[in-house]
């Protein structure tokens, strides 16, 4: 596969190990070996041995102890395969109306067929969009210009607040995203926090299409905006784009 960028990648196998390493970072977990390992459905041992390549590929080098980063170069890649993924996703749902967890799994096997001229078309059609539609930034200078957003399971009773972005991790829960789309609770909807319980450990919120309970743990996984969130920091596809 070559990049925008203009370089050449060997497997399909790396750059999922570079954008797994990529969302564990931007979702706020430890990028090491282990949590890769878990994230990828793989074995440790598998996991360092990939990532042993990566390294000697100058994608990936050794931060603090036992955690990975990303290098600027392994940084481009997985932003770029991230990007078409987050188009994919943009097209599927918003124009030929598939749901939230559908079209992550579709976009999976699109991503990476599409080549650069392909994707400069996709994006002016869809507006230029900065996020994924999970609110998620579609690139590292994106991230490091929008606010991080709070923890939705960090909220009190009573609060009110926007859903910002559904974290990367999240998005790997099917059920999870199938519930929030069906309740809702997409990025840049207001919500209020009906009651929140460390000792049931769930939080439950009341959004466009009445109350949904969600534990804490996928409460933590949801990044929120406390009151009301700036308009432009949500995309909206081009009228002439959706299927309304």
């Amino acid at each position: 596969m070559t990049t925008a960028h203009g370089s050449t990648l060997a497997s399909a196998a790396s750059l999922e190990y570079l954008v797994g390493l990529r969302n564990l970072g931007s979702s706020g977990s430890q990028p090491t070996i282990t949590n890769l390992a878990r994230r990828l459905h793989v074995s440790p041992q598998a996991a360092s041995e990939m990532v042993g390549r990566l390294r000697a590929e100058g994608l990936v080098e050794q931060g603090r102890p036992h955690e990975l980063a990303l290098t600027p170069r392994g940084q481009a890649l997985a932003d770029a395969v991230f990007r078409r993924h987050a188009l994919v996703e943009w097209l599927l749902t918003g124009v030929i109306g598939m749901g939230w967890a559908e079209s992550d799994q579709e976009a999976q096997r699109l991503q990476g067929a599409i080549s650069d001229a392909v994707e400069a078309r996709l994006d002016a059609f869809l507006g230029h969009p900065e996020t994924c539609p999970h609110g998620n930034p579609i690139d590292a200078a994106t991230a490091r210009r929008r606010p991080a957003g709070v923890p939705l399971g960090s909220l009190a009773s009573g609060s009110r607040a926007t859903v910002y972005r559904i974290t990367e991790e999240a998005e790997e829960d099917a059920a999870l995203l199938s519930y929030l789309e069906a309740r809702g609770l997409t990025p840049g909807v207001e919500i209020m926090v009906q009651a929140a319980s460390d000792s049931l450990e769930a939080i439950t919120v009341v959004g466009p299409r009445g109350s949904a309970t969600l534990g804490l743990r996928p409460a933590a996984l949801i990044r929120v905006i406390p009151g009301q969130a700036d308009p432009a920091l949500f995309h909206r596809l081009p009228a002439d784009t959706t299927r309304e």
